[in-house]
């Protein structure tokens, strides 16, 4: 309804969805009101259907944690907030502090390396964003991995944080 009222979408496809038109005949924003349950498994089974999921906190957490998951885990989920009008933006771990695990040298850092490898990318530095993407991924091979993956990884190697810190920067 907000679509429709301030944005002029048009339903199609007889409803629920909406497309608010832009530019070209057909092209626009398509907006598809779902019910969360039967999101949270289409996203699972057909990712490449969406691009952009808008929904409230909670749901998000879920839809995210579960995305995550199909990866490895949140540990290793980056994440990017970009004004694409100023140009400003900030990248950080999706997972958040972590408190539990403070100083005990044993998360995976991979969140805040993949952060940094977005920024850079963001910021046009490629060389320095595939560098990288060659490390984390020479590392992971390597199967000398923090206990997240390494309880993932048939015949894996747990190693601390600073370690696998280590590992990454010894496949750049």
């Amino acid at each position: 309804e907000i679509a429709k009222k301030y944005f002029g979408a048009e339903e199609f496809d007889g409803g629920p969805w909406c497309r608010i038109p832009m530019g070209k005949p057909g092209a626009g924003i398509v907006i598809k009101d779902a019910i969360a349950d039967i999101t949270l498994q289409q996203v699972l089974t057909r990712p490449e259907d969406f691009d952009v999921i808008a929904t409230l906190n909670l749901n998000g957490d879920y839809l995210s944690d579960a995305l995550a998951a199909q990866v490895g885990g949140i540990g290793i989920a980056p994440g990017g907030n970009i004004n694409y009008i100023t140009g400003h933006a900030v990248f950080e771990a999706t997972h958040g502090t972590a408190p539990k695990y403070a100083n005990q040298d044993k998360v995976n850092p991979g969140s805040v390396i993949l952060s940094g490898e977005m920024m850079f990318r963001y910021m046009g530095w490629t060389e320095a964003a595939d560098l990288i993407l060659k490390g984390l991924s020479g590392a992971i091979a390597s199967k000398r991995v923090t206990y997240d993956f390494a309880r993932l990884m048939d015949g894996a190697t747990e190693i601390k944080c600073s370690q696998f810190g280590d590992n990454v920067i010894e496949h750049m």
